[in-house]
């Protein structure tokens, strides 16, 4: 009874961390709210695209409004280009063209109603979106499913060390080879895939992805190294610990960014 409890307020922890992870961070779509004509409209405005094809900005409004779309390079500074937007049935949609891996564009949207009223979205305050390349689902897949239950057997084992009870070692070994395998092996093939290096971490660089997951490799074989021929709960609490804070930190945060005019890619 009490390890099914264990369980489930791991599970209940690693879940909530990774609803977080999902509404946070620059990778995600920036959500935003406008009223046009008197009715208020939900937006999705996407903030990253798979470079493979030009990312379709779609916005769910009446059939009545339209809209222009404006974008331009990153931190270039230049003229803003505007496509106009067509309905497709259902959203008014306009056209981003696809960037280099690690290339960023930065748009906003001006929508106008039935009564000739223009209303801007996002002008002042741009929204930036970063094209990556193609990443195989049998690399991207088990490096997601991975550092999941990587994430599940550290709260586990912090749990179970806060009681006092000696599985806190098993969990702990567990948890670790799980972030060796999702975050030091896949995670560097994901990396190559998406934007063409394999680290872009400490000594190299300041990937923030990258880092915050070798910190938490550091902390977790320090934990189990310290757990080895005795019992030391703190190390693994605190190892625990750690690895949830580090999780929280949004994804892609400080990422790969292109550099427009030496065309390498650098940190943001």
């Amino acid at each position: 009874m009490k390890n099914f409890l264990f369980w489930t307020i791991a599970v209940v922890i690693t879940v909530a961390a990774a609803i977080y992870q999902r509404t946070t961070g620059p990778s995600y779509p920036y959500r935003t709210t406008s009223v046009i004509d008197g009715t208020e409209y939900s937006l999705r405005l996407k903030r990253s695209q798979t470079n493979t094809h030009p990312c379709l900005i779609k916005l769910a409004v009446s059939p009545e409004i339209t809209g222009e779309l404006f974008f331009r390079k990153y931190k270039m500074n230049g003229e803003w280009s505007m496509v106009v937007m067509k309905h497709d049935g259902e959203h008014l949609a306009g056209e981003l063209p696809s960037q280099p891996a690690a290339g960023k564009l930065e748009y906003y949207v001006v929508l106008t109603d039935t009564s000739g009223i223009q209303t801007a979205i996002m002008r002042d305050n741009p929204v930036v979106i970063r094209f990556k390349g193609n990443v195989p689902a049998v690399i991207m897949i088990p490096h997601i499913l991975i550092m999941f239950f990587a994430m599940l057997l550290s709260n586990l084992a912090g749990i179970t060390a806060a009681s006092g009870s000696t599985l806190q070692r098993r969990y702990g070994r567990w948890a670790l080879w799980l972030l060796l395998a999702g975050g030091m092996v896949l995670g560097p093939l994901v990396q190559k895939f998406a934007f063409g290096q394999l680290w872009t971490g400490i000594p190299f660089g300041w990937d923030l992805t990258d880092n915050k997951t070798l910190i938490a490799v550091i902390v977790w074989v320090f934990a189990v190294i310290m757990n080895r021929k005795r019992e030391r709960p703190a190390y693994t609490i605190a190892a625990a610990v750690i690895l949830l804070l580090v999780y929280s930190i949004p994804h892609s945060l400080f990422g790969s960014e292109l550099d427009y005019v030496s065309g390498t890619v650098i940190q943001g």
